[in-house]
């Protein structure tokens, strides 16, 4: 971009912001039993309709040779789809080779079985537009499949979404020798501190050289979103992360990355979220729930809320169900059940992960009815010492953390908790659990009052209240 166009870009952007609005948030439920409010999230979710019309990418001029652009017939298709009224846009059989996507109102992107949308590393086929990177608003690099102020978006069917990433290959942007931070870690830290001296976002301009990756699937302020089928593969690094929105459901997706931060879902600042009967093998957390990062989270002040997960399998990860760490707008309301999580590269079953300078208030999270084989950490973890850890201003809250009915196989800790002297972990249950083939003892650090009701780690029954000593 050269400097002339670069500055034009920044004016016309920073004319456009004050205008956006930020997608609504659900109602807050009040009721005895807090999975009848699980219940009523998921009612309230609206899923979207597309017309019953269909608009195949071959048209417009696409070939599936796995070599040919495809980026301009696509951009066709969905433009003529859109101005139609909506409806399907298809991918059908074969690999076709394409840039950055980016979603319009009322558009279904389907693709068909044995279809592929492959992702070129041609960086020049990624606009620059307004993101979230680690938690940050900022201008970079356009995610693969990209979605702004949208409503009634869609991607569906069996077929395939390859980002092509390996250690060539998008990932290098990260990967670091032995004693070499990552080549994107010098813009990160530069970004997060244009955030902390309150930079406009429009001003926050990033591209290629500095090596900030792009996630994968990003609706931005939308609303009425469904991801119901394809397998992703190969990604940059998050896969799909919704930011400031409202009615989204995944279902059925399947996720297979094992590259740095390659994150299954992140839903961040969003409320009414379902995600359901999908599988994640990853290479960071499978579901990680965000709300910002820093100034940043706390400038925006929303949290993700109204979050339901179940019927969910995870297996290599960095945690199965993670809260945190961009978590500075918070947390609540948040249920997750009826999952399978096993692997040694697992590492937890549920993580709260924040720390002193992102902080963020977390509550009404509720796990039940979770089967775990192995986790090569511990079924509950719950650490205020992630990254920065203590002596920041901004302390974090954890309370009503509800688990029931989890049993597992094999961990190292079944609890490992660890809070801050200022700032005890509390309000913690745990109730009809079994957790076996436990290593070691619980780590409590700084916690107060975490309920057992027939809880058997190891066989031993263990009831009543138990704290850090």
């Amino acid at each position: 971009m050269s400097t002339l166009t670069r500055r034009r870009f920044i004016q016309d952007t920073a004319a456009a912001l004050p205008a956006l609005a930020l997608a609504p948030r659900f109602r807050s439920w009040q009721s005895s039993d807090p999975w009848a409010q699980a219940d009523a999230i998921v009612r309230a979710i609206e899923v979207p309709r597309f017309p019953a019309r269909s608009f195949d990418i071959t048209g417009y001029g696409a070939v599936g040779d796995g070599k040919a652009s495809c980026s301009d017939a696509i951009r066709k298709a969905i433009s003529a789809c859109s101005a139609a009224g909506g409806g399907r846009v298809v991918v059908p059989k074969g690999r076709f080779l394409t840039g950055a996507i980016r979603l319009e109102s009322n558009v279904n992107l389907h693709l068909e079985d044995d279809a592929t949308l492959a992702f070129t590393d041609d960086v020049a086929q990624y606009p620059i537009v307004f993101t979230r990177w680690e938690g940050v608003e900022l201008m970079n690099v356009s995610p693969f499949v990209y979605a702004w102020e949208t409503h009634d978006i869609a991607i569906t069917g069996r077929g395939t979404l390859d980002g092509q990433a390996n250690a060539s290959r998008w990932w290098n942007w990260r990967l670091a020798a032995p004693g070499n931070p990552g080549r994107d870690r010098a813009a990160r830290n530069r970004l997060i501190d244009m955030q902390a001296r309150g930079v406009p976002v429009a001003e926050r301009v990033f591209g290629p050289p500095d090596c900030l990756r792009p996630n994968f699937i990003q609706p931005y302020r939308s609303r009425n979103i469904l991801i119901d089928g394809p397998t992703i593969v190969n990604s940059p690094m998050w896969e799909i992360h919704p930011v400031l929105c409202r009615s989204v459901t995944v279902r059925n997706v399947t996720v297979r990355s094992h590259g740095p931060n390659n994150d299954g879902c992140n839903p961040e600042s969003c409320s009414g979220v379902l995600i359901e009967g999908c599988t994640f093998d990853t290479g960071d957390d499978c579901i990680a729930l965000k709300s910002g990062r820093n100034d940043d989270g706390r400038r925006l002040n929303v949290p993700v809320e109204n979050v339901v997960i179940r019927n969910c399998s995870m297996k290599d990860g960095h945690g199965g169900v993670v809260i945190g760490s961009e978590i500075s707008g918070g947390a609540r309301n948040i249920f997750a059940e009826k999952c399978r999580m096993d692997s040694p590269q697992l590492d937890r079953a549920l993580r709260v992960k924040t720390n002193s300078v992102r902080g963020g208030t977390i509550e009404n999270v509720y796990m039940r009815d979770v089967t775990v084989g192995e986790v090569a950490e511990a079924i509950v973890t719950i650490d205020f010492f992630y990254e920065e850890g203590e002596g920041g201003p901004h302390t974090p809250v954890v309370r009503n953390i509800e688990v029931r009915n989890v049993t597992s196989r094999k961990s190292q800790h079944a609890l490992l908790l660890r809070g801050f002297k200022t700032a005890p972990i509390s309000g913690v249950r745990l109730e009809d659990c079994t957790f076996d083939g436990v290593a070691k003892p619980d780590v409590l650090e700084n916690v107060n009052g975490v309920e057992l009701k027939n809880v058997r780690i190891n066989g031993e029954l263990k009831n009543g209240v138990i704290s850090s000593r």
